[in-house]
This record gives structure tokens, C-alpha cells and sequence, in this order.
């Protein structure tokens, strides 16, 4: 049931915003169809077409709704065009109009209007495309639930005021929307590669939708190369999927991984698409976070790794996206190849400030070159400090499994 909610939800919502216009009306109808079938399928069975029922169902309801307050008659217009028999979208639902690839690239475009504030226009993508909860969303930037329900509920209100149009904009307009539209796809990727929350480490059919939207941007701007990129990028990181975890689900670090399970083909084909895209000469920070997961990708063991090329990489990307998340992959690369005190030193920039207090990798990487160094104790301070920032059962086993080790190897050598 999760992964049929997050495959189907952006189709039927982004469906029912492009036939009535009402964003409300679409995600609670949308809502009222995935608790119809959270009843249901148990008893009867999930249907053969789950998208088509889904898509079927929360069409009437949206009807049923429109022909209630069907009091003016632009609503009644709407009740039509949504009980149009000749309409294929509750068969079909992949109905290509206007030259659109899908319906929600449509809805992708709309939402990075650029009269929307950039993180709105992401926010707004992830809730109503993706299905994600508001409190994930809020998670992925970093910022508390109510500011990030504000932040949503403003930007809808700027579209319907606005009456910014739902389409897809001509060619000559694309770029404009290019950097808002591949932010939300690897968003959406992020939070499928490495759930923010729940038992799950993967939630595979996020990931399988981020790139479906990435391979749909690509075809709709082949001359795009930062499309290609994060496209290239997504490949090289969902390759490793089958690794990230050991028999038992708990998370296998980069350097631990049995590289023998890495999927081959998807790097090949990253591989082929990034040389593709930097054979273009316009390089951006998309394309040089897929060159960096492809000396990962490329090298042999972690060891063999090369990390002083890495360790430059992070610098073109801090100089492309400066961002406190790549400061902090920096820090890790540059540990690689100077050793782990100059890695600290950056750290120690990091923690000056207030950018990363909640994320718990910060003093999980703190705690890991201590670790290196052999400051146990220390290390057992930051691992606990992570500990009680991590927000998934997998980073939670981890992350005590680490703090047992150092402790473990503490008392020992006390």
C-alpha cells in the first residue's frame, strides 16, 4: 500500500489539479481514494489497475463534490470536463496532451513558478507531487513543521491569487524553471535513498519515481546538461542500493560495502549519460556531484578510492553550491587524504555556527575521525550527541553499534 501511495499519488493528484484548477479539492479527494482503498483491498483484493481504481474513485468523489456546490456555474463546467466520458485519464492515465510527456512535469512546472520563493516551489512539489507529509518536507530542510506548513499553505494561496497557469512553459522560458525542477527531483531521490524517518533505510519507490522524472527531463531538454547530470548522479548513487544494508537491514557505510552487489549496468549507463553531459562544457554542481559518486562508483575498494581528486571535486562543488552539507562531505574527503585532523579542522568551522545542530551526521562524522585518531572517549560523546539526533531506526542501530565499539575498545585499553 505505501509504495502504490507514493507511485500513484502525484498522478492522480497532479490529474485533478490539471481538470479542476482547485489544489485543495485534489489532495482531499486524492486522500479520500487511498483510505477508500486502505479499507477495501484487505477484504476484496488490491485490483489489477490500482492506479486506474484509485484515479477512478477519486474522480467521482471530486464530482460528487463540484455538483454539491455546483451553486455558480464555473463549477458546473468543472463537474463536466471531469465527467467527460471521452476523458482517458482514469484508463490510462499516461495520456500525453498538449506534447506533455506527463501529467506531473506539468504539475512539477507549476509549482517552480518563479514567482514562487525557490524553497516554496520545492516544498510545495514534494507535498502535492510526492505525497510527502509536511513534516518530511520540514525535515528536508532542516526547519521546524509549522514553519514549513506556513511556507506551503502560502505558496498555494499564491498560485490560485496569481492564477499562474498549469503547464508546461514554452521552450524559451525552460531554463528559468530548470534549477527549481531538478532540486525537487533529487529531493524527491534524497528521501527515498535515505528515508528521514520510519524502519525503512530505502524507500525504493521514490527513488524508481525521481528517476523516471529525471529520464522525462531529459528527453523534454536534451541540450540540458545538468538534467543529464542529476540524472547521471541519481544512477551512480540507486547502483549501490542492495549494499547499503547487511542481512539484518543495518546500514553498511561506503567503506564497508560488498561492492561485488553494486548494480553494474545502472553504472554503466550513469557512466555513459554524464560523459555525454560534460561533453556539453557547461559544467554545474549536478554534474560534479555525479563525478564524484563515479570515482566512488569506479574504484575498486575504498582504499583504492581516489580521494585527493575527491577531496577537489567537494571544493568545485563548494565554490558551485555552497552548501554546510557539502562542507561537511569536504571534511570527510579531505580526512581521506590529509588525515583525520585536518578533516576535524574543517568541523570545527562547521560547529562554530548554528547550520547543522539538528543534523545528526554532524557529530556522527565528528565522532568517526576522533574515532580514526584514536580519542575514544571523545568519540563515545559525539556518537551519543548523533545518537540522540538520528531520526531512523537504521542511523539509531548504527549509530549504537559505533558507540559500543568505542566503548568496547575503551574499556579494553583503560
Amino acid at each position: 500500500m505505501s509504495d502504490t501511495f507514493h507511485r500513484e499519488w502525484g498522478r492522480v493528484v497532479a490529474t485533478l489539479i490539471h481538470r479542476t484548477g482547485d489544489w485543495d479539492l485534489a489532495e482531499e479527494c486524492a486522500q479520500e481514494a487511498f483510505a477508500q482503498a486502505a479499507h477495501t483491498w484487505p477484504r476484496d483484493g488490491v485490483p489489477d489497475r490500482p492506479g486506474a481504481w484509485l484515479m477512478t474513485v477519486a474522480r467521482n468523489r471530486a464530482i460528487d463534490r463540484l455538483r454539491r456546490a455546483a451553486v455558480e456555474a464555473t463549477k458546473r463546467e468543472e463537474a463536466a470536463v471531469l465527467d467527460d466520458p471521452h476523458d482517458q485519464t482514469s484508463s490510462g492515465l499516461n495520456g500525453d496532451r498538449g506534447g506533455v510527456p506527463d501529467e506531473r512535469l506539468r504539475l512539477m512546472f507549476t509549482c517552480c513558478h518563479p514567482a514562487l520563493p525557490p524553497e516554496a516551489r520545492v516544498a510545495l512539489t514534494l507535498r502535492t507531487l510526492a505525497g510527502l507529509t509536511t513534516a518530511e518536507i520540514a525535515r528536508a530542510f532542516l526547519m521546524p513543521e509549522a514553519t514549513m506548513a506556513k511556507r506551503l499553505v502560502r505558496a498555494k494561496h499564491k498560485i490560485r491569487d496569481a492564477r499562474i497557469p498549469y503547464r508546461v512553459p514554452p521552450a524559451h522560458l525552460l531554463p528559468e524553471r530548470t534549477h527549481g525542477v531538478l532540486t525537487v527531483v533529487y529531493l524527491l531521490f534524497n528521501e527515498g535513498y535515505a528515508a528521514s524517518t520510519g524502519s525503512d533505510l530505502v524507500r525504493v519507490a521514490l527513488c524508481d519515481e525521481a528517476i523516471r522524472l529525471g529520464r522525462c527531463l531529459v528527453e523534454l531538454m536534451p541540450e540540458e546538461s545538468e538534467a543529464a547530470g542529476l540524472l547521471a548522479l541519481m544512477l551512480f548513487q540507486h547502483s549501490r542500493r542492495d549494499a547499503r544494508a547487511d542481512e539484518t537491514g543495518d546500514l553498511m557505510t561506503l567503506e564497508d560495502q560488498d561492492r561485488s552487489r553494486w548494480d553494474r549496468e545502472e553504472i554503466a549507463e550513469a557512466t555513459t549519460i554524464l560523459t555525454g553531459a560534460l561533453t556539453q562544457g557547461r559544467v554545474g554542481s549536478y554534474q560534479v556531484q555525479a563525478t564524484i559518486a563515479e570515482c566512488h562508483a569506479t574504484a575498486s575498494t575504498a582504499s583504492s578510492t581516489d580521494w585527493r581528486r575527491v577531496a577537489s571535486l567537494y571544493g568545485e562543488l563548494a565554490r558551485l553550491a555552497p552548501s554546510p552539507v557539502v562542507e561537511l562531505n569536504r571534511a570527510v574527503a579531505v580526512a581521506m587524504t590529509e588525515g583525520p585532523a585536518a578533516g576535524l579542522a574543517i568541523l570545527a568551522v562547521l560547529e562554530a555556527t548554528d547550520d547543522l545542530k539538528d543534523y545528526h551526521l554532524l557529530p556522527a562524522t565528528h565522532a568517526d575521525l576522533l574515532r580514526r585518531l584514536g580519542h575514544l572517549e571523545e568519540a563515545a560523546a559525539q556518537y551519543r550527541e548523533g545518537l540522540s539526533l538520528a531520526r531512523t531506526d537504521a542511523d539509531r542501530r548504527f549509530l549504537a553499534r559505533r558507540l559500543y565499539q568505542v566503548t568496547d575498545r575503551r574499556a579494553d585499553t583503560g
